[in-house]
């Protein structure tokens, strides 16, 4: 039978004694912010205290981020394509991305300059959407291609950015090289959020892109009185993601650093892996991936987020898809005067396994190692929306992925 596994990190570093977090710096996230800033579209999504549940969980305060506001795209995978591709153009067009807004990168002068591009990626959904999206408002094309079993929905938005959108037949990293590939052959743009050697520069900006939502949780925590939350969930496909927030929160706090905790699914669980490794190398997990958890199947760790989850998360943890549905459900359904969250499987996984460690009898023992109580303020981020609306529904309507009894 499935279950939660944790894996408490025995290589945890001090801030400054690993890996490098010059690219996570509070200067580079505002940086990033300041871009995101000049687009239209732009406002703060919600950060949702849910003092109820905190009462539930024997927490002393809960915050979910919900970026399901992000962009009006249902998900913060935005952040990361959007300024990629602004970092990558700045650089054709020999600029500084200080210099440059969202405007002046969509119009046409620039557009001449530029000639016409094509931005290829893989991804699971919300990346993919994201890119197709940037490159819409660029008058560029985007080639996306996706992993088996994705969802209908998710490919029919992006296609309505005017995207080509292709499903293969192959897992999540086998159809990013293939996407690579295809790249290499047409002369496109790749724009994946992971890395591998020698494909580090655009993966990284991705990472900085999504520090616009870290920044602006750790301000609206201190908006309400909270100068540093005790605990971080952060969920991880390759990790790009995990590594930024961690990076952004490390750097932010230094050696009062937050207690970190990665959460997979289990048939997607490369962090997880490659931390009980212990060897301090990323190791890969293979197959097809097929998770509950779309956003997450990714069973090779990006190149250059593992360093900095090796060094700084405190833990990591591997859960079955019913813990997932489980967070879904409970943000779906708030207690008392809470407000509703609608997170989807990707999204809610962390809500789930926080409330398995506060609640359940076999989360004792994680609870006691993270040192969460009746003190914890805890932070979650809710990465993305309802992006397959039958998925939601099948889960928090009809009880798909019920916990085992």
């Amino acid at each position: 039978m499935s279950s939660v596994e944790f894996f408490k990190n025995p290589r945890l570093k001090k801030v400054g004694e690993g890996a490098s977090l010059e690219d996570f710096s509070t200067k580079e996230a505002t940086l990033v912010r300041n871009f995101h800033k000049s687009f239209r579209e732009y406002s703060l999504t919600p950060l949702v205290k849910l003092n109820k549940l905190a009462e539930d969980f024997g927490v002393d305060s809960i915050f979910v981020k919900d970026e399901s506001k992000r962009f009006g795209l249902n998900a913060f995978k935005v952040l990361g394509g959007s300024y990629a591709i602004g970092r990558l153009l700045a650089q054709k067009l020999n600029r500084s991305i200080e210099s440059l807004t969202r405007d002046e990168l969509c119009s046409d002068q620039v557009h001449k300059q530029l000639g016409d591009i094509t931005f290829a990626t893989a991804t699971d959904g919300n990346h993919g959407r994201g890119v197709a999206w940037t490159a819409q408002q660029l008058k560029q094309k985007a080639a996306v291609y996706m992993p088996k079993g994705s969802a209908q929905i998710r490919v029919d938005n992006i296609r309505a950015t005017g995207a080509t959108c292709t499903v293969t037949d192959l897992n999540y990293d086998d159809a990013v090289r293939l996407a690579n590939e295809n790249a290499e052959k047409h002369g496109w743009i790749m724009v994946q959020d992971t890395a591998w050697e020698g494909y580090e520069d655009i993966p990284r900006w991705i990472m900085q892109g999504y520090m616009t939502l870290t920044i602006e949780a750790l301000e609206q925590l201190r908006e309400q009185g909270v100068e540093r939350p005790t605990h971080v969930f952060l969920q991880a496909g390759v990790g790009s993601f995990a590594g930024a927030a961690l990076g952004f929160i490390a750097s932010a706090f230094g050696d009062n650093l937050p207690i970190t905790t990665i959460v997979e699914p289990e048939k997607a669980d490369c962090i997880y892996k490659s931390m009980v490794a212990a060897d301090g190398k990323p190791h890969n997990v293979t197959g097809d991936l097929d998770t509950l958890m779309a956003g997450l199947a990714c069973g090779e760790p990006s190149t250059i987020s593992w360093g900095v989850l090796r060094d700084y998360a405190a833990g990591s943890i591997s859960c079955p898809d019913y813990i997932a549905a489980n967070g879904m459900r409970i943000l779906s359904s708030p207690l008392g005067d809470d407000q509703r969250v609608i997170s989807g499987e990707s999204g809610a996984v962390t809500c789930g396994i926080l409330e398995y460690i506060m609640k359940s009898p076999k989360g004792a023992e994680i609870r006691k190692a993270l040192g969460l109580d009746k003190n914890s303020k805890v932070l979650l981020i809710s990465t993305e929306g309802d992006t397959s609306p039958n998925t939601f529904k099948e889960v928090v309507w009809h009880g798909a992925f019920p916990e085992p009894k």
